[in-house]
């Protein structure tokens, strides 16, 4: 009876709903409404009743993994075979005729990190979720993401290899850390929570591009300003360096051109190029770097060169090894 019942749960949770459904739940607070219900529109989840989401209730494995592979859509058409798999191939536990085995198999497939003797009806901590539900995003693409460390209050309670995956989730805003700082990495995930963070898992891709197809946004807005370094090479020469935070290697970075002003300063002028389209990069923050060389009776300042043309006149100064002296 126990097993029969979990299972017509997690059916309940994961099947397609009808479209056009005016029903709403009416057990989510303010914070789960809105991304409960968008996964509900897209048919990805439905409550236990038209007017019940349940989600205090605790999430099962099998309803986890059924949930992620369904909304990343993650799926074996780029994956070749020498047979068709089956949930026994790697699995234990997990039978072949179970209602969950092809949600197991796809995500096994791509890479999600699921123990070969996992239990389908056990419960998932938020460590373990995270970890999944971030493998899972990152298979669609490469994101910019500041690289910093986020510091939780329990950052002890972590299980080895987990703790990385749970802070790229805090990076890429899919959930906010709140004033507590704890992460609870052991607790047991809900079906809300679930639900919420796949949701906003699911706008995070929307909102750079088509699901499977993520854009990479150009780092101007979050990586601050290039650094100036001035060393003289002579009484009357300066060596300046400009370095700069890149989200990949596939950015570029270069100087475009100087303009003097009257009040004795050079304003450098650099330029961040775009990754190539359709290209796959590390997900490793570099720094880009470019030198020029300027009369040491300026003061050199650095400015993102801008696509509207000055009024003023530019210097051409592309980045050299050997001292290119301008006036």
């Amino acid at each position: 009876m126990k097993k029969m019942t979990s299972m017509v749960s997690a059916v309940v949770l994961l099947c397609t709903v009808s479209a056009g459904s005016v029903f709403a739940f009416t057990d989510l607070n303010a914070t789960e409404k809105e991304p409960i219900m968008l996964l509900k529109d897209k048919g990805i989840v439905a409550g236990i009743d038209s007017e019940h989401f349940a989600p205090r209730s605790p999430i099962s494995y099998a309803q986890s993994i059924s949930l992620i592979v369904k909304a990343m859509d993650l799926n074996l058409s780029a994956i070749s075979f020498t047979k068709q798999p089956q949930a026994s191939d790697y699995f234990t536990n997990v039978a072949n005729d179970a209602w969950y085995a092809e949600a197991f198999v796809n995500a096994k497939a791509n890479g999600l990190d699921i123990a070969k003797d996992v239990d389908p009806n056990a419960t998932i901590t938020r460590e373990q979720y995270a970890n999944l539900l971030v493998t899972a995003l990152e298979l669609k693409g490469t994101f910019p993401m500041v690289k910093m460390a986020v510091l939780f209050a329990d950052d002890d309670q972590f299980s080895p290899g987990l703790q990385g995956t749970f802070q790229r989730l805090h990076l890429y805003r899919i959930l906010p850390l709140d004033e507590s700082r704890m992460a609870y990495p052991k607790r047991e995930m809900t079906r809300g929570e679930a639900a919420v963070w796949v949701s906003n898992t699911v706008k995070f891709l929307e909102s750079r591009s088509t699901l499977g197809q993520p854009q990479v946004q150009p780092p101007r807005e979050s990586q601050g300003e290039a650094a100036v370094t001035v060393e003289a090479v002579n009484a009357d020469v300066n060596k300046v360096t400009l370095t700069h935070s890149l989200p990949h290697p596939g950015y570029g970075f270069a100087i475009t051109g100087v303009r003097f002003g009257v009040d004795g300063t050079a304003v450098v002028e650099f330029k961040i190029s775009e990754p190539k389209p359709g290209m796959m990069y590390p997900q490793v923050i570099t720094e880009g770097k470019a030198e020029t060389y300027i009369s040491s009776k300026y003061k050199v300042v650095a400015e993102q060169a801008s696509s509207v043309g000055s009024s003023e006149p530019t210097v051409s100064t592309p980045a050299v090894s050997s001292p290119t002296i301008l006036p």
